[in-house]
């Protein structure tokens, strides 16, 4: 349901940062005004797991090509996603998605991007959010184009596979991966829906890897980067390109990047603090000292 984590050359390389501390953040930010860029490292206190924190598992990405080109490879999606989409659609903000949004209401951060699909951030409160990746709360027909709610498909879902929930267990007892895919194995009998109006393929309205994000989309995130003076990372690895290109254009626009982010990250050579940290206490800290 969520698009796992992008293919990518990348290896990790540690950066020497020479700012480390929420000191450091708070010196650097005060009096200016912020974009936020999060990734899976904001969510993972409301119970979703992240792509490469450091105790995570590696990850085999399904991708958009295997999805449209191999009904076995979209069983197998429909099946573990009607199971894990139920635990994205219980869970609810924490203490560092309304720390961002008590800095929107002070008019501190100007907005966010998201590269999260879990909604966390518009269930907290915040306005003026950009979901770089899509949304999985919704399911688009690839040959209509039109878009239903993944609720409804759920309904559908359960009609063309009585039982199966049922089969697998309770939700609570089952892995659930970083893009909301429950792991299980037996999937072969599972009935997908097609489009009830045109008989189409359905997909999750997001971005599959080796799909782009829609240019609108792209644009109106550089043009937020563009209105603030800062730039603040918070929970991604940045590992693809995706995010990298508004760290990258913000330190070439000469605007202070901080990251926060546990581990290594791709845009560290960007830095101008890079606080190794989980999330929720760092920006709770910043809420209370900017």
């Amino acid at each position: 349901m969520f698009p796992q984590a992008r293919p990518t050359t990348w290896q990790p390389e540690a950066v020497e940062v020479a700012r480390t501390t929420v000191d450091d953040a708070v010196a650097v930010l005060s009096g200016l005004r912020i974009t936020a860029l999060t990734g899976a490292g904001v969510s993972t206190d409301s119970g979703i797991p992240d792509y490469r924190g450091p105790d995570s598992p590696p990850r085999s990405p399904m991708t958009y090509q295997q999805f449209v080109g191999d009904e076995e490879f979209r069983r197998h999606y429909w099946a573990r996603n009607h199971v894990g989409w139920q635990h994205v659609n219980r869970t609810a903000p924490n203490a560092g998605h309304r720390a961002l949004v008590r800095l929107e209401e002070r008019d501190i951060l100007a907005g966010i991007i998201t590269q999260n699909v879990d909604l966390l951030h518009e269930d907290a409160g915040s306005r003026n959010v950009i979901d770089l990746h899509g949304r999985y709360d919704r399911v688009i027909c690839l040959s209509c184009a039109r878009v239903i709610s993944r609720a409804h498909l759920a309904e559908r879902l359960d009609a063309l596979n009585p039982g199966f929930l049922e089969s697998v267990g309770d939700v609570a007892d089952i892995e659930i991966a970083p893009d909301a895919d429950a792991v299980i194995e037996s999937t072969a009998h599972f009935r997908p829906a097609p489009c009830e109006f045109c008989g189409g393929m359905l997909k999750p309205e997001i971005v599959y890897f080796g799909e782009n994000v829609p240019r609108e989309r792209v644009e109106r995130a550089f043009a937020l980067v563009d209105s603030a003076d800062a730039l603040l990372v918070a929970g991604s690895s940045l590992t693809v390109m995706s995010g990298l290109r508004f760290v990258r254009h913000a330190a070439d626009e000469g605007k202070p990047v901080v990251i926060v982010n546990r581990g290594i990250t791709r845009g560290d050579k960007y830095a101008t603090v890079k606080i190794d940290s989980g999330v929720t206490p760092v920006l709770e800290d910043l809420t209370r000292r900017l």
